[in-house]
């Protein structure tokens, strides 16, 4: 089951904090509970993207992202990820979790979420979102302006470039 209490604990934690602006960086923490492991006493990889979600919900609140889509009739989803696992998060252990906006193409948000234990990266994620409407994929660049900022990207670093890169390669369907 999704942790809507742990979502609302994180909205409402949040819900006076400073706005943070399009590419500022939010900090949350987060414990790794009994419920959140797999059977070998760690957190579980589809717990691990679980809990990315309770930080960018918070992000989304705090850089004024909500009320935007809100207005607009719009919504957001994830179209893709790519996570690299690199330390194990046991039952009980505390993560620090820091997540931000990179920029976007002309279809898409990339954000990029970190985990941390300890001073040690844990995990690491790329989110591809889509902002959606009754009539499709809406460009960032629109959700951009209507936030109040300039609709032109920064620059995508090259990893997340060659990240997409390897994703437009990859067959749709699969070809199972």
């Amino acid at each position: 089951m999704y942790p809507y209490v742990r979502m609302f604990k994180e909205l409402f934690k949040f819900r006076n904090a400073p706005p943070l602006g399009l590419f500022d960086t939010h900090v949350s923490h987060h414990v790794c509970w009994p419920w959140d492991i797999d059977p070998w006493m760690e957190l579980n990889n589809g717990r691990t993207l679980t809990l990315y979600d309770l930080g960018r919900i918070p992000l989304g609140q705090r850089m004024g992202l909500h009320k935007r889509l809100a207005a607009n009739g719009w919504g957001l989803t994830v179209a893709g990820n790519t996570t690299r696992y690199r330390r194990r998060v046991q039952m009980f252990n505390r993560v620090e979790m820091r997540s931000r906006v990179i920029g976007w193409d002309a279809r898409f948000l990339y954000i990029e979420q970190s985990m941390w234990r300890q001073g040690d990266c844990t995990s690491h994620i790329l989110i591809r979102s889509a902002i959606t409407s009754k009539a499709g994929i809406v460009p960032p660049s629109d959700m951009a302006q209507a936030m109040g900022h300039d609709p032109q990207s920064p620059a995508l670093p090259d990893w997340v470039q060659n990240w997409i890169a390897a994703e437009a390669s990859r067959p749709w369907p699969p070809q199972m």
